[in-house]
C-alpha cells in the first residue's frame, strides 16, 4: 500500500481535521485559515512542522498560489480536506435554488463555493468535506445537491455520510455530515465504526462508547485550575449545584418532581445548566457557549482547556495559542481527530 498521498487543508482551524489526516498516514502539506490564532496554534505543534501554513482569506488566495506553494508536493496523489464554517447552515434560511456550473448561487454558500473552486482547480484524487448535519435539512439541501452535482461532473464518485463522533472513539455525542469524493471506487458503503452502544458492545465483544470520565478525570486536580471555570457568585451557581450529573435545568422543574420548581420544563435551551456524567459520553462541545450553557463538569464548574481538548480527542501534548475565549472557539469548531481519521481512512481505501 502506497503512502504517497498528501493532503491539502482548507478552513484548517486548530488542526483537528489535519491531525486526523496524519493519523491516517496522509501528511498535510498545505493548510490555510482566516484566523491568525489558528495558524499560530498549528505553528506550535511539531506534527505540522513540514506543513505550509497560510493565514489568510481563501477568497483572496488563488488556486495557482496554492499550486505554486506546493511545489513538488503537487506531484503524486493528493486529497482535499476541510469544512466551510458552518454557522450559515445551522439555522433555517432562504436559499436561492438556481444553480450555476462552477458554484452555488446562494449568498451564504460562498465559502462552499471556495472549497469547490479549489477542488475543481487543484484536481485532487479525492476529498472530504465536513459540515453540520442540518445541511441536509430540506431548507438547506440545495447546497448538498448542488455540491454533489458539481463534484460528480468533475469525475468524482461521491458518498454522503451522516456520522456521530461516538461511533469512532470520541467521548462525545457530535453529529456531523461528511461528503466524500474519490476518483477511485469506494470499496464499502461507509467508514467502519470502531465503537458501539454498551448493550451491543457487551453482547458482541466490541468496544463500547468512550465515557467522558475516562478521558478527563485526570485533569480534575489543582494543577489544572482555571480562573474562568468558577461559577461561585454567579446568577445560577446554586441552581447548577443542585442539578445531578447527566441532567440539565429540567431537574429543577415540576416535570422532574422538584419541590418549589425554579424553572419551567422546555422553556429554556436544552443545554442550560447541562452537566456531564462521568459514566456517559459528553454532549457536543461548542465554540461559543453562553455563560450558563453546558456541558459543565459534574463538580459544578466550567470545563478546563485540557478537558475540552481531550473530549475532542486532540493529542494530550497539543498546544493552543490565544486567549481562553479564542482557544474555546478553536477547539469547539474542530473536527475531532479520531472522527476525521476514520473518514480519511475510508477515502484512502478507495485510492490505493
Amino acid at each position: 500500500m502506497t503512502q504517497e498521498i498528501k493532503a491539502i487543508s482548507l478552513f484548517s482551524g486548530a488542526g483537528g481535521f489535519d491531525i486526523g489526516s496524519h493519523m491516517a498516514n496522509i501528511p498535510v502539506v498545505f493548510s490555510v485559515d482566516i484566523e491568525d490564532d489558528c495558524i499560530e496554534t498549528q505553528k506550535l505543534n511539531d506534527i505540522f512542522k513540514d506543513t505550509i501554513k497560510i493565514s489568510g482569506d481563501l477568497f483572496q488566495i488563488s488556486s495557482d498560489e496554492i499550486k505554486n506553494s506546493l511545489g513538488d508536493n503537487y506531484k503524486g496523489k493528493s486529497i482535499l480536506i476541510g469544512g466551510a464554517p458552518c454557522q450559515p447552515f445551522s439555522k433555517n434560511g432562504y436559499w436561492v435554488t438556481h444553480k450555476i456550473r462552477k458554484g452555488i448561487d446562494d449568498p451564504r454558500a460562498q465559502l462552499v463555493n471556495e472549497y469547490l473552486r479549489v477542488l475543481i482547480d487543484i484536481k485532487p484524487d479525492g476529498f472530504v468535506f465536513e459540515n453540520v448535519e442540518s445541511l441536509l435539512h430540506p431548507t438547506n439541501k440545495v447546497i448538498v445537491d448542488s455540491f454533489l452535482e458539481i463534484a460528480e461532473s468533475e469525475g468524482f464518485e461521491t458518498n454522503v455520510i451522516r456520522a456521530n463522533a461516538l461511533d469512532y472513539g470520541v467521548p462525545q455525542k457530535r453529529k456531523r455530515l461528511f461528503i466524500i469524493g474519490t476518483k477511485g471506487t469506494f470499496k464499502t458503503k461507509e467508514p467502519i465504526k470502531t465503537h458501539f452502544p454498551p448493550e451491543i458492545a457487551s453482547k458482541e465483544n466490541l468496544q463500547p462508547y468512550v465515557n467522558v470520565g475516562e478521558v478527563i478525570s485526570e485533569y480534575d486536580t489543582d494543577e489544572y485550575i482555571e480562573k474562568q471555570e468558577l461559577t461561585e457568585g454567579g446568577t445560577y451557581h446554586e441552581d447548577l449545584k443542585e442539578v445531578p450529573p447527566g441532567m440539565n435545568y429540567k431537574a429543577l422543574t415540576a416535570w422532574a418532581g422538584y419541590p418549589n420548581p425554579k424553572f419551567v420544563a422546555d422553556k429554556r435551551f436544552w443545554n442550560f445548566l447541562l452537566k456531564l456524567h462521568p459514566e456517559q459520553p459528553s454532549w457536543t462541545i461548542t465554540a461559543q457557549p453562553g455563560p450558563w450553557v453546558g456541558p459543565f463538569h459534574w463538580n459544578s464548574r466550567r470545563l478546563r482547556v485540557p478537558e475540552i481538548a481531550a473530549i475532542q480527542t486532540f493529542p494530550k501534548d497539543y498546544v493552543f495559542y490565544g486567549s481562553r475565549r479564542s482557544i474555546q472557539k478553536q477547539i469547539g469548531n474542530a473536527v475531532p481527530p479520531l472522527m476525521a481519521k476514520e473518514m480519511i481512512n475510508f477515502l484512502k481505501e478507495s485510492l490505493v
